[in-house]
């Protein structure tokens, strides 16, 4: 059973990968042609961000089921006894998660949602914390992660939650300054503050996407002992 399990386990991931960032690629471009007030009406570009929104919903449920999905890779590949409490534990914890990110997006702009988001902040810095100890500790101690390739993953993942954290924060002004762009109408008093925090918020975009690379190459190519 665990001969056909780890395979097909191994595929889900990589499935999720490529969900992750295939969708996430769909979402910079949208942004992209957000950005550009001479080409796009304000309507269209409402549109875009729209179609926004709801592609990005792909990447984060992904991101959600890919952290009990890694533990389950890890332990049925032999590649660590993962504790079962653990390893159930990752598994509400990611629906869980999975959860609050889709019941915010059902009742977006409500208390509701802004609750969860909360809670949800705090299970991403907990995870991407968790995560940081697992592959750091492996890397000094040789323990619980024995191969350096696959702890470096774990803290890479880690990185990764810390990057994609930085993005929520950067992009946190968008809400005013989008909200002055449609009542004030597009400007450069207006746009140029939301184009400035676009920007800023590239840099976090651009380091996920790097990280994600660097994650998906050290689990394919396992080039370290």
């Amino acid at each position: 059973m665990s001969e056909f399990a780890y395979p097909v386990l191994v595929y889900v991931h990589l499935l999720l990968f490529v969900l992750w960032l295939g969708a996430d690629v769909g979402v910079f471009v949208l942004g992209q042609h957000f950005r550009k007030r001479d080409k796009w009406s304000l309507d269209q570009r409402i549109a875009l961000l729209t179609l926004l929104v709801e592609i990005d919903m792909v990447p984060r449920s992904a991101w959600a089921l890919m952290v009990p999905l890694s533990l389950s890779v890890v332990d049925t590949g032999g590649w660590w006894d993962v504790p079962t409490w653990l390893l159930a534990g990752a598994w509400l914890v990611g629906l869980f998660w999975l959860a609050l990110v889709w019941d915010s997006h059902m009742h977006d702009q409500t208390p509701r949602a802004a609750r969860n988001r909360r809670i949800e902040g705090i299970l991403r810095w907990l995870i991407g914390g968790f995560y940081l100890w697992l592959g750091g500790q492996s890397l000094v101690l040789g323990a619980p992660l024995a191969p350096d390739w696959l702890a470096w993953k774990a803290l890479m993942f880690g990185l990764i939650f810390v990057a994609a954290i930085m993005i929520d924060v950067t992009f946190k002004p968008v809400g005013a300054q989008l909200a002055a762009v449609m009542q004030e109408g597009s400007s450069d008093a207006t746009e140029i503050p939301l184009r400035r925090t676009m920007d800023r918020t590239r840099i976090w975009v651009w380091t996920v996407y790097l990280l994600l690379l660097v994650t998906a190459f050290l689990g394919n190519v396992k080039p370290l002992p």
